[in-house]
């Protein structure tokens, strides 16, 4: 069950919204908390119910570590570091039989000729993120920043159903103040009308242009054919949007859905194309990763602290771990990588006290950005060659012939293709709807995001119109065609 499925937003959001407020109205707060933890494992078991029991060990698990590591627990300071790296393996070791094993052993096969078989291992769904969301709840209580133990909350933490699939990656003081506040407790309905209305535009997001920029983007990386330079970065924009829009409206969605319950989310998302460095992007794009791998891997590593050579080490290895974080291959690690490169560069250049007009930093650092998204994309280091060559093949975009180009994509043109055949480059025409699309792409990451439109006043009829046309439409094209996965599900 995802957001964009008429499951989820015609029964399981409006049981749980009316089953959760109708137990609070009867003084039933605690069974409340339970009906929405009883909500929330049945959306994620709704997947595969084989791997509940991998996620209820793993909350019954860290809860009591977490116990054991505050300083109220009264262990000695020597064993609670030991159960701490002892509770943050276990994690770990959990995390990597599931996301790593089948890599692994393919890689020692590769490299020594063997012929070692692992059976075929199903990841988990949410593992990345429910994993790092209870080490980040580790660490907390060993250093005394987890005030509240109580088991319920914590269960809450842990499967409220907004977060628990893709994020965003909580923190445990943020969250435990929320679940034990009365004030959560009543219908809000400011807070029901601001959540219907940034739901309804992350779904719009998904549903209408993410799943649009899909049929494009899976046109020009899942079939082994010769891209011209128009269709190469066609296809390359559109998984830039397609990732762009797809992120962008889970995050949307699952703040909209957590304020139904008077749940704040931290922001994930923050407009990241407008950045006009690779830093900037950074603190923009999935920005609770990002603080996890700077709170967690970076500053533990020395941070800043130390020599240059020492402090882009610590900065390479955070971001060749975070490619490795979001899949088991060696494009995410080759895309982690450039990533890590790029910031040091920008340190370099930055201590060097250069400067770049605003312009040319957005133009570079999206380029760039679009560049790695191949590699993040691609399935093989060929397949996104291929995508790169046609990128940089401008004779291609000029004189390719139209009888290479597949007539089923030549009808993507639409009306008027043949016309225009005779004034503009083939590779244009039949990406024609594409590139119309990206420049409303384009049009729209430049305007305010979803956050700063659901914070504007007023929170009137006009935000109350936008809601219902985005909700109509988007559910009308559901109805109709069969939307596909949020594409960070599988990270």
């Amino acid at each position: 069950m995802i957001f964009s499925s008429p499951e989820f937003i015609f029964l399981l959001l409006p049981i749980a919204f009316l089953g959760y407020f109708f137990l609070n109205r009867i003084k039933l707060v605690i069974v409340g908390k339970i009906w929405l933890v009883a909500v929330s494992l049945f959306f994620y078991a709704y997947w595969n119910i084989a791997y509940l029991p991998l996620l209820l060990a793993s909350i019954v698990f860290n809860f009591v570590a977490g116990i054991s590591l505050s300083a109220s627990s009264k262990i000695p300071a020597i064993l609670r570091y030991f159960l701490l790296i002892i509770s943050i393996a276990i994690n770990l070791i959990g995390l990597a039989y599931f996301k790593y094993a089948n890599f692994f052993i393919d890689n020692i096969n590769y490299a020594f000729h063997t012929g070692y078989l692992l059976p075929q291992i199903i990841l988990p769904l949410g593992i990345s993120f429910f994993t790092f969301t209870q080490i980040a709840y580790l660490v907390d209580s060993y250093r005394g920043e987890a005030k509240e133990y109580n088991f319920i909350n914590y269960a809450l933490f842990v499967t409220f159903f907004p977060h628990l699939i893709a994020g965003p990656i909580l923190h445990h003081r943020e969250m435990m103040p929320q679940f034990e506040s009365r004030w959560t407790l009543a219908i809000r309905y400011r807070n029901i009308f601001l959540g219907l209305f940034i739901f309804s535009v992350g779904l719009f997001k998904k549903v209408i242009i993410a799943d649009t920029f899909a049929i494009w983007t899976n046109y020009g990386f899942d079939n082994p054919i010769v891209l011209d330079f128009f269709s190469a970065w066609a296809t390359s924009l559109s998984y830039t949007f397609q990732l762009y829009f797809d992120f962008s409206g889970y995050c949307d969605m699952a703040i909209g859905a957590a304020l139904l319950f008077n749940i704040w989310l931290p922001l994930n998302f923050n407009s990241p194309y407008k950045a006009l460095n690779i830093q900037d992007f950074w603190r923009r794009w999935h920005i609770t990763l990002s603080r996890y791998l700077r709170d967690y891997l970076y500053i533990p590593l020395s941070g800043n602290r130390g020599s240059n050579k020492r402090v882009y080490f610590n900065l390479m290895t955070t971001f060749v771990l975070g490619g490795l974080w979001h899949g088991a291959s060696w494009m995410f690690v080759i895309w982690g990588t450039l990533h890590g490169i790029a910031l040091i560069v920008h340190r370099i250049w930055h201590k060097a006290g250069f400067r770049m007009p605003k312009v040319f930093a957005w133009l570079l650092t999206f380029c760039f950005i679009n560049i790695t998204w191949i590699f993040f994309r691609a399935k093989t280091l060929p397949d996104a060659f291929r995508i790169l060559r046609g990128m940089l093949d401008i004779h291609s975009g000029i004189y390719f012939p139209s009888q290479i180009i597949p007539t089923d994509k030549l009808a993507w043109a639409g009306w008027g293709a043949d016309y225009l055949l005779q004034y503009l480059p083939t590779g244009l025409v039949v990406n024609f709807q594409c590139f119309i699309a990206l420049l409303f792409a384009f049009f729209i990451i430049a305007q305010k995001n979803s956050f700063e439109l659901m914070q504007t006043k007023p929170h009137g009829k006009i935000k109350l119109f936008s809601a219902v046309f985005l909700f109509s439409t988007a559910t009308y094209a559901l109805l109709i065609s069969t939307s596909t996965v949020f594409l960070y599900f599988n990270f």
